[in-house]
């Protein structure tokens, strides 16, 4: 199999993802509509779909060991578009919220599952490759998630509209992944331990910090994607919110247009600039953005689109980014003796831990600012206002171990050309 081929599947499931993510949150203030829900209440339901996709995650990890992270994504497409037909039979009529329930937490299950398996597949191509392609891949999640939110602007039932979406994940499954090969390591034991980070001998405090610059991003990104449009249409924000679907989209459109355009310039930026430039850009950009949207007068919620572009120009690269260095520690920190596969094992393990990352920041952005803001979103949006500028000291960790040494070189001549 060519790389171009996997390349282009692998896009595909980044590609699926957003575009049924984006669909269910864009449809946050329908569900709340038809089955009464609050704030607080739809905050409880994003848990539902959040505390699911970590588990995804840890499924995605052992299947990725017992098979491959190609086997792995094309279950997790399975389970997503199971998902999305019980969601579709949950909001026919007036409801079924129980119905409603099984279909977001199976939909969870599989999008946990799914981030890590097609970011398994994303770092080996970028090892096989040989540059940086992490956030192009991600571009296309964003493009998905375009593609869904043009999708607010067609009149369709959700329900309908929920089973033609489930298409795409099946369909998906057909996809040439890239496949490990399998045949040139023993395979593993069903019954043998499942390998922790330390017997990885892994730099866990390295991988730890670029961690917690992953959660940074995704309760900035869940905040924008899951609450935009709730924030946009609330009566509490803004005198004379818009009210239409079609309109409340448009506080997810600006986001994904300037995370699109950030991704696909992301490869160049990161291969001129370095990772920790990127990042420290990105994080001053992101905070600039989130100030325009807590701070947008009451009378012109427009202006809070435009702090959302701008959020989405800032923040666009450091989750690819995130997993590129992650993949990379882990790497760096492999046995010499080892060989592809059993690197590749290592990585794909590493990965799939890594991806609770996501959902940490993806429970702070999406619970934290809905329960924090239950009274006014706008004080819930505060939150990752102040928290994202803590990306600023933690970039200089997604520097590669080359880069790394060349800078503590520049520091120990700067430091010898003052000395006395």
């Amino acid at each position: 199999m060519t790389a171009t081929r996997a390349r282009l599947a692998t896009s595909a499931a980044f590609g699926v993802q957003g575009l049924l993510f984006i669909s269910l949150t864009l449809r946050l203030p329908l569900l709340r509509d038809l089955f009464g829900l609050s704030e607080l209440a739809l905050s409880g339901l994003m848990l539902l779909l959040v505390l699911p996709a970590g588990l995804g995650s840890v499924v995605a990890e052992r299947m990725a060991a017992r098979s491959d992270s190609a086997t792995t994504v094309r279950a997790a497409l399975a389970l997503i578009a199971a998902g999305f037909v019980i969601l579709g039979a949950a909001t026919r009529s007036d409801g079924l919220l129980p119905v409603l329930v099984a279909g977001v937490a199976i939909y969870g299950l599989g999008l946990g599952a799914n981030d890590a398996a097609s970011n398994m597949q994303a770092v080996a191509l970028e090892h096989r490759l040989g540059r940086p392609v992490l956030p192009s891949f991600h571009a296309a999640w964003t493009a998905g998630g375009l593609v869904a939110t043009g999708l607010a602007f067609v009149p369709m039932p959700f329900p309908i509209l929920a089973w033609l979406l489930a298409l795409a994940p099946a369909l998906t499954t057909l996809a040439p992944f890239l496949r490990r090969d399998i045949t040139a390591a023993p395979p593993v034991r069903p019954d043998a331990d499942e390998p922790s980070l330390a017997r990885l001998g892994l730099p866990w405090r390295r991988i730890l910090l670029v961690g917690v610059a992953l959660v940074l991003f995704y309760m900035v990104d869940t905040a924008a994607t899951a609450w935009g449009p709730t924030y946009l249409s609330s009566d509490t924000v803004f005198d004379d919110p818009p009210t239409s679907s079609a309109m409340v989209a448009l506080a997810t459109l600006p986001y994904l247009a300037a995370t699109l355009l950030a991704r696909v310039l992301g490869d160049g930026l990161t291969a001129r600039f370095g990772p920790t430039a990127v990042v420290r850009s990105g994080a001053l950009i992101a905070f600039a953005g989130l100030l325009v949207v807590v701070l947008a007068p009451a009378s012109a919620w427009q202006v809070a689109i435009l702090g959302f572009f701008v959020v989405g120009l800032g923040v666009a690269v450091i989750a690819p980014l995130a997993f590129s260095a992650a993949a990379r520690i882990a790497g760096d920190a492999s046995d010499p003796g080892d060989d592809s596969v059993m690197r590749q094992a290592r990585v794909d393990a590493t990965i799939a831990r890594f991806n609770q990352f996501n959902y940490v920041g993806a429970l702070l952005g999406a619970v934290l600012t809905g329960a924090v803001g239950s009274g006014n979103l706008r004080i819930g949006y505060a939150v990752p206002l102040v928290l994202v500028l803590a990306l600023v000291p933690l970039a200089r960790h997604f520097a590669g171990p080359d880069r790394r040494r060349a800078e503590g070189g520049r520091k120990s001549l700067a430091r010898g050309a003052t000395a006395p």
